[in-house]
């Protein structure tokens, strides 16, 4: 009795299957007019592969031509352009009853705060001469995961030296030195707290580091305005800048943004960054190699004073096996950062981009410990102040350690605070950028169609250039050089894999589906539909059974209805392997979407030459990750005639910026996908945006209501406002829709259908 169930369950599914039944064709068979593909490779991992070579090429070539940037880029992409610092500001001081928490030989060490951008403020602490004018203004900048404490030979640190205690060395001859508090790297959410801060704020067209260089011009306005030194006597009036680490970063950024800093001190950071996008999350800036290496960011300073030291670097970052994969993907523990590691380059490496620079002026110094005395002192030489030989020789007497009036508790609590304080910032940000973007948008004309097509012209293009990125080698495709085989067929379809040349050694791969009734010679012509894979996904998932839970085998299903079909493999696939080619690309001012969107315009060129095509009828339908692409790549496609974005349309910003704990369950902030994040789309293109930039070809928006993208309310909010637009504006309501249905994160397969059977002109129905 059982197996006879079995075997009826058995001829029941062959009757009316879940999935298309598809088997391996015999034999090697091309599509006319292209030639055999005879690769065994996996062609998805050789396409990305690919890729990744040419990226390794573009950063190559933007640091062979070392083209210079201006102070004014290096801001916008450090992102100081979205915050400004108060015009009026001076040190406040705090602490235990506002008074000094501890003393050296000649000096006091009290702890201060200053406004900085926003609402938020900066605290550190300030050592000052006790008899005598200052010297001079030092702001000295630790690394990350130093408290200021450090800098001066406080306990617990005195100890456990990782630099010399320069703050007290420097406040020991005569000099005013503020040490600012900066965003330790210990973990939160699974990851580090930089990268927690940075995310969101770049999400937002800003950097973790932008906010700190703001926090050091901040200071540089208190000290060049009112006096702070309770002595009330005035200093030389010269102002420099030094730091080890994260803060000899800092210090090169903000010497090249601010002449009023007459020199710079930068230790343990200077260096090649033809590998920035292994160093730490926190560490990406967006363009950076496209005019702002060190050497050129160096130039910015120059004829200033600049001194470089090398030889002693932070120890920070994740280790490779043998077999070249991080170590924390190895174990797993739910790591959700970015792998990375700060870089330690050679000491021929810094020499060479030393000589980059051009400016004899420049002092490298190599040494056996971070921020020598002799590195600081030939700093306020070369800017005109002399320190006695003989004070510098007694330094030693100055900082014997002592004991500061405060504990490590009331530390840990000052570094929560200044967290909280970004944080806020950027939550009001992520606020304010629905105005920014409507401020940016207000020169699109809504008074007739024609007028709007020609006014979101420019818009378009700034998309592209700013936001996506261009590769200039990408901008002219090759000949597609296309390559095919036939790979399944079903009682109503037929496959081929594809592959097409695309430029400079990057390919295009997918999967054609034709419907088996349908004549090749050209004397009819079909619609398309692209059908595009989500995350980890494959050509191969939405054409049968492998992942139909998700996909619903959309490209053969499609097929059947009698549309041609083209499901492309798109870069997201190989877990850190693509995430790294986002950071390579953002290194030279680009993402993933910079070699998608020409890979798609050669898939939509070559398929509208095929014979049997219809050039003015391809459509693009993505899922998930293929969502993300739905919103991205159409835009940019000229040939795409419409876009559904399925399972993925949200108030996208929020979602990657939101930190409150009603958004964390949906929000990437602290999520695993450490890629995800694109520079200033809070203040330029969220989904609506971006559906203005399809906008007037058809539009629509798959939507299941346990789709844990996101809650339905968002998803509707940022609807409505394409609906608005396409009906209340422009009149053409009936090209932008949206289907909402019971289920999950998947392919449904109704509404769509029959959207694409309408606006495709193509007879038949969803039924």
């Amino acid at each position: 009795m059982i197996i006879g169930i079995c075997v009826g369950a058995m001829l029941l599914a062959e009757a009316d299957p879940a999935w298309p039944i598809l088997k391996e064709t015999t034999g090697k068979n091309v599509l006319p007019g292209t030639q055999l593909l005879e690769s065994g490779e996996d062609l998805s991992i050789r396409m990305v592969e690919g890729v990744d070579r040419f990226l390794d090429t573009e950063i190559a070539a933007e640091l062979k031509e070392r083209r210079g940037g201006t102070r004014q880029e290096l801001a916008r992409i450090l992102g100081l352009s979205r915050d400004q610092n108060p015009k009026d500001n001076s040190f406040r001081y705090a602490g235990r009853r506002w008074g000094p928490i501890g003393n050296g030989r000649n000096y006091t060490v009290s702890e201060v705060s200053w406004k900085t951008f926003g609402d938020t403020e900066a605290v550190g602490l300030l050592f000052e001469p006790s008899g005598s004018a200052p010297l001079a203004d030092i702001i000295a900048l630790p690394d990350a995961d130093q408290d200021p404490e450090e800098l001066g030979a406080m306990e617990p640190y005195s100890k456990n030296q990782r630099t010399h205690p320069f703050a007290a060395e420097m406040a020991l001859v005569g000099c005013r030195v503020l040490v600012p508090v900066l965003i330790k790297r210990t973990e939160h959410h699974a990851m580090p707290m930089r990268e927690w801060l940075h995310r969101p704020a770049w999400e937002l067209g800003r950097t973790l580091a932008g906010y700190e260089v703001l926090k050091v011009l901040a200071a540089a306005d208190c000290f060049k305005g009112d006096n702070p030194s309770r002595s009330g006597k005035s200093t030389s009036g010269k102002l420099g800048v030094v730091g080890w680490g994260e803060g000899g970063r800092l210090a090169l950024y903000a010497a090249a943004l601010d002449e009023r800093l007459d020199g710079a001190l930068v230790s343990g950071y200077f260096g090649p960054r033809s590998r920035v996008w292994d160093e730490p999350a926190d560490r990406t800036v967006f363009g950076l190699l496209r005019g702002h290496s060190d050497a050129e960011i160096a130039r910015l300073i120059t004829p200033r004073t600049l001194v470089i030291e090398t030889g002693h670097f932070p120890d920070y970052g994740f280790r490779l096996d043998q077999q070249g994969v991080p170590e924390r993907v190895r174990k797993g523990a739910g790591k959700r950062g970015k792998p990375g590691k700060l870089l330690k380059p050679e000491d021929e490496e810094v020499r060479v981009e030393a000589g980059l620079i051009g400016n004899d002026e420049v002092v490298l110094r190599f040494t056996d410990s971070a921020i020598h005395p002799e590195s600081w002192r030939i700093l306020l030489e070369k800017i005109g102040l002399g320190v006695p030989a003989k004070t510098l020789a007694e330094r030693d007497l100055g900082w014997a350690p002592f004991k500061p009036l405060q504990t490590s508790q009331s530390i840990a609590r000052r570094h929560a605070e200044q967290v909280r304080a970004i944080d806020r910032h950027n939550q009001r940000s992520l606020i304010e950028s629905e105005r920014v973007r409507g401020e940016f948008f207000k020169a699109v004309k809504l008074d007739s169609v024609e007028n709007y097509e020609a006014s979101i012209a420019p818009l378009r293009e700034r998309f592209s250039r700013e936001v996506i990125g261009e590769h200039a080698s990408l901008q002219k495709l090759a000949e597609p050089n296309a390559h095919t085989r036939s790979y399944q067929e079903g009682p109503d379809t037929i496959s081929y894999e594809v592959v097409l040349d695309v430029q400079a050694g990057v390919q295009a791969y997918g999967i054609l589906t034709l419907p088996r009734d349908m004549k090749l010679d050209g004397s009819e012509k079909r619609p398309v539909v692209v059908c595009q894979h989500g995350l980890e996904g494959r050509p191969q998932s939405t054409v049968g059974e492998k992942e139909h839970h998700y996909y619903k085998a959309f490209s053969t299903r499609l097929a059947e209805r009698g549309f041609v079909t083209f499901a492309p493999q798109n870069l997201y696939l190989g877990w850190d392997l693509f995430r790294i080619l986002q950071f390579k690309a953002n290194a030279v001012g680009c993402t993933l979407f910079s070699v998608m969107v020409p890979q798609h315009r050669q898939i939509t060129d070559w398929l509208a030459g095929l014979p049997f095509v219809d050039a003015e009828r391809i459509g693009f339908y993505g899922l998930s990750y293929g969502g993300k692409s739905a919103m991205r790549i159409p835009p940019l496609v000229d040939r795409y005639c419409l876009s559904i974005c399925s399972a993925d349309f949200n108030e996208w910003v929020w979602k990657n910026a939101a930190t409150d704990p009603l958004a964390l369950g949906y929000s990437y902030a602290n999520k695993g996908e450490y890629e995800i994040f694109e520079f200033d789309l809070g203040g330029t293109f969220n989904y609506f945006e971006m559906a203005a930039l399809i906008c007037p070809r058809p539009f629509m928006v798959e939507r299941g209501h346990f789709d844990g993208v996101a809650p339905d309310k968002t998803v509707a909010y940022e609807f409505a406002k394409v609906r608005f637009l396409y009906a209340a504006r422009l009149g053409i309501g009936d090209r932008a829709e949206i289907e909402w249905f019971v289920g999950p994160h998947t392919i449904n397969g109704k509404k769509t259908y029959e959207f694409l059977h309408r606006h495709l002109k193509w007879p038949g129905s969803a039924e």
